[in-house]
């Protein structure tokens, strides 16, 4: 017998089911928890022009709308369609000063010095709005010593920037513009209109058959259904376009799929690395100063404008704490041994921190890597030392990941893996997350760290002892590629997104910016050995604090 839908005794039933999957479409939801959904994005997502995010609780909506705020950059001038770089910012024609301008000033060991930093066009005429990106350090190469300055945008084409005095001797201002005021409209301009430049790609794979799409975070609409793989606890978002002939739940790899930018007519000029690009602005007068002793019977010299002071200093070559613990030098395996005795500590991050094991890895004889048949440069890595009860691990964070092909079953977000750690007083957790997210909007970095905070909190709810490490971003070198990219400008925004988000946390941050802006060495996305090093003792003296410090 054939029953009606509308009979009375299904009716309730069927409104039921017709619900659930109504309901089941309009929200992708994962019936099994298993399969993957390949429906169109929900609706109630917030939409980044083609980005999509999920809803914010009212109070991370708040700190997000604070944040953006915080870190807005000084306008920048709009750009016309027939660009000329005549009126863009010429390092050439610009010039620092240091104050006072007529000389006979005596600098002391704790005293400021203060530069004034005066910009101009390639026609020599004085800039009159900030928004140029600016670099500043005092150095002396022979004692090995060197600290990074601040500058001050006052927005009216001059900057000050700010050192403090911290080793006796001589002293070299350098100045360096990394991008003009121009260069930053392109850069804000890419974010909102191409955050897919750098897009990814997916195999998927059933039996023989085999297909590979385009995935990313903001994918751009088409009539093509999406699998959805956002992380089911995280709700951290991630989408592909779904194969033609195989299910979603059939992918079995992740990789890097290039770059697909495109500029406007001209712009390219403003990415011109020995030009306007990473360029030293020269000295008006003299770049040298002379540093004598702590002199105890007249006030420091202080700058009148107020800026944080350095985290810490080079000298003789050696990183020199000035807000962390006193900096100890572990300069042989038995040393470094002693430190980790009986520790875990697990690395979590992009390949900025998977050095930081290499270097461990190499630097311990007895410290045995296990292959576990992973990628040389996504991991996950594991390495013990039996003999003195020493783990270190390292993994990789979840996409977006810019690398050669990774299993997917081998992405995994930071905050899911810190949920799974006991943690305790022999428990070292140090992570960092920044070089990835150069291209998508700053909204995606600020939900990523909301994230990973919760479960930092949470671990250090259920083990007050474990020790939390945070690396921030650094400066690098940068032909147009990388600017495009990876610009030193989206690092520093996210990195004082990093730096608001963990204040006030039992973390500690381990200023890799300023470590490597303060060296010698030229700037790298990778930091060269030595700075490795400073960085290595820096880390080791916080899990062996030097008695009394």
């Amino acid at each position: 017998m054939v029953v009606g839908f509308c009979s009375p005794k299904y009716a309730a039933t069927f409104l039921f089911l017709a619900v659930f999957v109504f309901i089941y479409l309009l929200f992708n939801i994962d019936l099994e928890h298993k399969g993957r959904s390949s429906y169109p994005l929900p609706k109630h997502h917030l939409q980044h022009r083609f980005c999509s995010f999920q809803p914010l609780s009212p109070e991370d909506a708040l700190e997000e709308r604070l944040l953006l705020d915080s870190i807005a950059w000084p306008e920048t001038p709009s750009l016309s369609a027939s660009l000329s770089l005549e009126q863009t910012t010429h390092p050439a024609h610009s010039r620092f000063t240091i104050l006072p301008e007529k000389g006979g000033q005596q600098w002391h060991v704790g005293d400021q010095l203060e530069v004034m930093i005066k910009m101009y066009d390639f026609h020599g005429r004085p800039k009159k709005s900030g928004g140029d990106f600016l670099l500043a350090r005092l150095h002396n190469r022979a004692l090995g010593a060197g600290v990074a300055g601040k500058v001050l945008d006052h927005l009216n084409g001059s900057y000050s920037a700010v050192f403090s005095l911290l080793w006796e001797g001589s002293a070299k201002v350098e100045v360096t513009l990394v991008h003009p005021s121009e260069a930053v409209t392109v850069l804000q301009r890419l974010t909102g209109e191409q955050p897919d430049r750098i897009f990814f790609k997916s195999a998927f794979r059933s039996g023989s058959v085999s297909e590979i799409t385009t995935c990313n975070v903001c994918l751009r609409p088409t009539q093509q259904p999406l699998c959805n793989f956002t992380d089911l606890t995280t709700g951290e978002p991630w989408f592909c376009y779904k194969p033609k002939n195989l299910s979603c739940d059939t992918r079995i790899s992740n990789y890097n799929g290039g770059f697909n930018g495109h500029l406007k007519a001209n712009e390219e000029k403003l990415f011109k690395s020995g030009n306007n690009m990473k360029v030293s602005i020269q000295a008006s007068g003299f770049a040298n100063v002379t540093i004598f002793p702590k002199n105890k019977d007249q006030p420091e010299v202080k700058s009148n404008i107020v800026q944080p002071g350095p985290a810490g200093y080079y000298y003789k070559g050696a990183w020199q704490s000035i807000s962390g613990p006193t900096v100890r030098q572990f300069n042989t395996p038995s040393v470094i041994n002693q430190c980790l005795k009986g520790k875990v500590v697990h690395l979590y991050g992009d390949s900025t921190v998977r050095q930081w094991f290499e270097y461990l890895n190499k630097a311990l004889p007895d410290l045995k890597q296990f292959d576990l048949h992973s990628s040389v440069r996504v991991g996950p890595f594991m390495a013990l030392d039996y003999a003195n009860n020493i783990l270190v691990t390292y993994q990789f964070h979840g996409p977006p990941v810019r690398s050669i092909r990774v299993p997917a079953i081998e992405l995994h977000y930071i905050a899911n893996e810190l949920d799974r750690l006991v943690g305790g007083a022999n428990t070292v957790v140090v992570f960092g997350i920044w070089a990835h997210f150069s291209t998508f909007p700053t909204e995606l970095y600020i939900r990523r760290l909301q994230n990973i905070r919760r479960a930092v909190v949470r671990l250090l709810d259920r083990a007050p002892d474990t020790l939390v490490l945070i690396r921030t971003a650094n400066p690098k070198a940068m032909l147009l590629r990388e600017a495009l990219t990876n610009s030193d400008w989206c690092s520093l925004q996210r990195d004082k997104v990093l730096r608001a988000m963990f204040k006030g946390l039992n973390v500690h941050l381990l200023d890799v910016w300023e470590m490597v802006l303060a060296h010698h060495l030229p700037h790298d996305l990778h930091p060269p050995p030595p700075i490795i090093k400073n960085i290595i003792d820096v880390i080791l003296s916080y899990i062996c604090p030097q008695k009394g410090s």
